[in-house]
């Protein structure tokens, strides 16, 4: 029986994580897009449905600093953010922006590496006068701010 060098054992574990990041290369980016995106809350049509697909209503919190102008010349290109004070929300794992009057209330998802701060800037298309909520999703649960944009063009077909 010969026995391997310590290379051989090297090259062995080099060879098998290099057929493993081919793998996962190969796997469409649509794909990945399906696993880590909740479909059905992008699919609902309302905001109830959206908060019964992420699983819960959120509850209302002082920790998420939502930033959104209260006049929208364009709801094209509605400028937000979202900041999470760590302090009152740990554990930030996503982001959700929702938009109440839009055909789909669910703008956006953004999910958050450990370690990273939770902060989000980013432009929504808003359809008219509504409430734009910002959506936390933590370790304890979902919680929220929400505040009311005025538009004065449709940005979604108007």
């Amino acid at each position: 029986m010969k026995r391997e060098s310590g290379a051989g054992i090297a090259r062995r574990g080099l060879l098998r994580m290099g057929i493993f990041v081919a793998a996962v290369a190969a796997v469409p980016t649509k794909l990945w897009a399906t696993i880590t995106k909740p479909s059905a809350a992008f699919a609902a049509t309302d905001m109830d449905g959206t908060f019964a697909a992420l699983g819960q209503t959120p509850a209302e919190s002082a920790g998420i600093i939502f930033t959104t102008p209260d006049i929208a010349e364009n709801g094209a290109v509605v400028p937000i953010k979202i900041e999470v004070d760590e302090s009152l929300l740990p554990g930030v794992r996503r982001l959700y922006v929702m938009v109440e009057k839009n055909p789909n209330p669910m703008a956006a998802m953004f999910s958050m590496i450990e370690g990273t701060r939770p902060y989000v800037e980013t432009r929504v298309k808003v359809a008219q006068t509504c409430n734009l909520y910002a959506v936390a999703e933590t370790d304890s649960g979902f919680y929220m701010a929400s505040k009311e944009t005025k538009v004065t063009l449709g940005g979604c077909g108007g």
